[in-house]
């Protein structure tokens, strides 16, 4: 099996149709798209290897095997991922648009990759257009997203798409139960079977956020979940139990804000040019994006723990996501109504929508858990 064939081992439509392209003539464009943790990373290398070794004009297994490398040291694989929660403009400009002019520095190829396009501002999507257009013979780009929203449809129209799938949750379960394929985020322990399973479930297809949940940080975060609701389902939410949400989220964005800050700070010793200014704000960016993420994965864990009391309360165990956390769902579930519990869902996830329109987080969250106390506690 080679590469790209276990690279997209559990997404087979798109496996047959980069299949088919390199049987082919590859186009000059495509759009990577579907949900994050999919395997379009893995995927875009394996692809943007096989493009490299088939047009390598001394040894292809040399090309294909450096192609491989994360990060690569082919001189033909332009890899562009953002450091903050937005691609640099100039950085597009430079390392895509005006690097795609210049004819390969080995074989007859050159492949561009960038990594979640949907973060290009307006202004490099723009720019980028004319390259997706009437791009040299010699050049390939690959687009990765996970946001269709956030692409231009004149960007999107120009590309030819495949489409990645969630994982399902038994593969997540197989890559999850291997611990040599967890990084350490924040710490990592024994894994217990019924975790692993648990944490399959809870990530939607995304084997990174599954490999989140592992972690110190992911573990943490569900217990806090589980307090919350816990809290409510008690009549307890004086305490402010969501708070400790909220603080979650703001020390995970803090971490991530003052590691790209390092890299940023790093990359800028190592010749790539920017301001102060952009290096602080793209710290930001990055660190506000990771807050944004976690407080909504904290959300989506209590909308979980809440459909899992429903479904204990109904008899149905075997759909329960918290499959490690059985025992206190099924005490709870004693003194839940189960449409209360399906309402609860429900409500977690109007309030998790309404932060989109730029309220106020914790009164979000403080009214959201009276809410919920006055419907689970009666």
């Amino acid at each position: 099996m080679n590469s790209l064939d276990t690279s997209t081992a559990h997404q087979p439509r798109a496996r047959f149709a980069l299949q088919a392209a390199l049987a082919g003539d590859p186009s000059h464009a495509y759009l990577f798209r579907g949900p994050r943790g999919s395997g379009k990373r893995g995927a875009a290398r394996a692809f943007a290897a096989e493009i490299l070794a088939a047009a390598a004009t001394a040894d292809a297994e040399d090309a294909r095997r450096r192609a491989l490398l994360d990060p690569s040291p082919h001189p033909d694989l332009v890899w562009l991922a953002p450091a903050g929660a937005q691609h640099m403009v100039e950085e597009v400009r430079e390392r895509v648009i005006r690097a795609a002019a210049y004819r390969p520095f080995e074989g007859g190829k050159r492949v561009f990759v960038i990594e979640a396009a949907e973060a290009m501002r307006d202004e490099s999507q723009n720019a980028l257009l004319k390259t997706l257009e009437e791009p040299p013979g010699f050049v390939h780009l690959i687009l990765l997203s996970s946001d269709n929203e956030g692409l231009l449809e004149t960007v999107a129209s120009r590309c030819q798409a495949v489409d990645f799938t969630p994982l399902p949750a038994e593969v997540l379960e197989r890559e999850l139960a291997d611990g040599t394929k967890v990084p350490l985020y924040g710490g990592e322990s024994s894994r217990q079977p019924e975790e692993v399973a648990a944490a399959a479930r809870l990530a939607a297809g995304d084997i990174e956020r599954g490999r989140l949940l592992l972690s110190e940080r992911g573990r943490e975060l569900r217990s806090e979940a589980e307090r919350c609701i816990a809290a409510a389902v008690a009549g307890g939410c004086a305490g402010a139990p969501w708070q400790a949400l909220l603080e979650d989220a703001k020390q995970a964005g803090e971490d991530v804000e003052a590691a790209t800050r390092e890299a940023l700070e790093e990359e800028a010793k190592s010749g790539i040019k920017r301001s102060a200014k952009e290096m602080t704000d793209g710290a930001k960016r990055a660190g506000r994006r990771r807050r944004t993420e976690i407080l909504e994965l904290g959300f989506e864990l209590c909308a979980a723990w809440l459909r899992d009391l429903a479904a204990v309360a109904a008899g149905a165990e075997g759909v329960v996501f918290n499959r490690d956390r059985l025992e206190p769902l099924r005490v709870q579930a004693r003194t839940v109504d189960l449409a209360a519990a399906r309402r609860g869902a429900e409500l977690v996830e109007e309030t998790r929508r309404s932060l989109e329109l730029n309220v106020s987080e914790e009164l979000a969250l403080e009214a959201l858990f009276f809410r919920l106390e006055t419907l689970l506690a009666g």
